[in-house]
């Protein structure tokens, strides 16, 4: 070995990834193995490596005993003691045995362990690196179908998406990028096995951290996820902060977070609803979008009647029952949605609830009660003054009004004979026209009665 043989096993670390130890290992392992076969020894040897300048040595191993049994693997304790005289029984005495030459057989075996040792790093170096992203999220690119499954390529290895885990009427272009959950990494004999998912629960999770900084933070938390891939999810979600709106932070400014989520998903609807403590505002919540009025839960038995207006019961319900479906798991509840009609036809609300069917008789005005008694006073006291400034007022008034009255009789006495003449005429007219009016209704009258006797 030469120092190009190193530079090249450096720069195999730098192209593969692979430790160099690992590699020089790997040759010494490989030497070993060479040395066995080339000259047929059964005795215990090591190889050493230089790792500066590439020479090798061979070492034969024995072990010191006081009857050698096996001259191959065992020395005397006085032959060991003529190296050094610190040897004691039970320990390794090495002896140097480094061929000149391994020849080619040798060569070539060494050859195929070497191979083998580095295809072995590789696949265990694979391995570790995805066996700590199981649950976690992964770009990869199509590569191609066998049957039914997708195989993905992930740049170091390739990982298989089978039928199941496939977003139902979903299709799969090549060298197209798609986003999948890791969900499993197993060590098989041809190397690490991968598995992925696109239906998954923890792909929606993995995808809301990667697009919302507030959860990645920490200050909004995901508390569940319940999915029916390809139709619609639900996610609960929770704020630590009282300034921050967990809701508002998933959706971004005009939905443009969610908005990217629902295109990976190939149009997936996704309802993203506010995490509570209380049960009742909980299940409430979860229904989402549809509008409850109450919710009746049984604590014992984690079952929850909700009451929703009559016109939201198929929304609340959903296609097939999938919004219960989906707030049922989300909430770990069983809902019994019912309308309002149904609840007040077959009296399914609780006992104990009768502070809501009083509501009725409830008075909001009662505690304003003295403040109506003072209002009361003060409002007769002002209306008493009132009338009275307007009776003073319209005396007033009536008064000035008789003054300008009995001002123009006087105004107009010189013309009193003149408007006594002008009375007489027009009385006589009146007395005319009045006359010639009796006489046209007579002829009114006696019109019909012609006719009738002509015919």
């Amino acid at each position: 070995m030469n120092m190009e043989f190193i530079e090249a096993l450096h720069e195999l670390e730098k192209g593969r990834g692979i430790s160099a130890e690992i590699l020089f290992e790997a040759i010494e392992a490989a030497l070993i193995s060479a040395y066995k076969k080339n000259f047929g020894s059964l005795q215990n040897v090591r190889v050493l490596i230089d790792r500066l300048t590439g020479e090798f040595k061979v070492y034969a191993r024995k072990t010191i005993v006081d009857v050698v049994e096996d001259p191959r693997t065992q020395v005397s304790l006085g032959e060991a003691r003529n190296l050094d005289p610190n040897y004691q029984l039970e320990d390794i005495v090495e002896y140097e045995v480094t061929p000149r030459e391994f020849g080619r057989i040798a060569a070539q075996t060494a050859k195929q362990v070497v191979v083998q040792r580095i295809r072995e790093a590789e696949r265990g170096m694979i391995y570790d690196e995805f066996v700590n992203r199981e649950g976690d999220i992964v770009t990869g690119v199509v590569q191609r179908y066998e049957q039914k499954n997708v195989i993905v390529d992930l740049g170091k290895v390739e990982a298989v998406l089978p039928a199941q885990e496939q977003i139902p009427g979903e299709s799969y272009q090549s060298f197209e990028r798609i986003k999948t959950y890791v969900v499993e990494v197993k060590k098989t004999t041809k190397g690490p096995q991968i598995m992925l998912s696109r239906t998954h629960p923890g792909l929606i999770k993995r995808l809301f951290e990667l697009e919302v900084p507030e959860i990645h933070d920490g200050v909004v938390e995901i508390k569940g996820v319940s999915r029916e891939a390809g139709a619609r999810s639900k996610i609960a979600v929770y704020s630590r902060d009282p300034n921050v709106d967990p809701v508002g932070a998933c959706v971004g400014p005009k939905g443009v977070r969610v908005q990217t989520i629902v295109t990976e998903l190939k149009g997936e609807k996704i309802d993203i609803v506010n995490f509570s403590l209380d049960p009742q505002e909980y299940v409430a919540n979860s229904l989402s979008p549809a509008k409850v009025l109450q919710v009746y839960p049984k604590l014992n038995e984690k079952v929850a009647i909700v009451v929703v207006p009559d016109y939201q019961l198929s929304l609340a319900i959903g296609k097939e029952g999938q919004n219960a479906r989906l707030a049922a798991k989300l909430t770990g509840w069983k809902i019994d949605i019912k309308s309002e009609s149904q609840a007040i036809a077959h009296n399914i609300i609780p006992q104990g609830q009768e502070e809501y069917e009083n509501y009725d008789e409830f008075d909001e005005y009662e505690e304003y009660s003295d403040y109506d008694e003072y209002s009361d006073t003060e409002e007769y006291q002002e209306y008493q003054e009132e009338q009275d400034y307007q009776e003073d007022v319209g005396k007033e008034r009536s008064q000035h009004t008789a003054n300008e009255e009995y001002n123009d009789y006087d105004l107009a006495e010189p013309y009193t004979d003149y408007n006594e003449e002008l009375d007489s005429l027009e009385y006589d007219d009146n007395d005319i026209i009045d006359e010639e009016l009796a006489d046209l209704d007579l002829d009114l009258e006696e019109a019909p009665k012609d006719k009738k006797k002509k015919g």
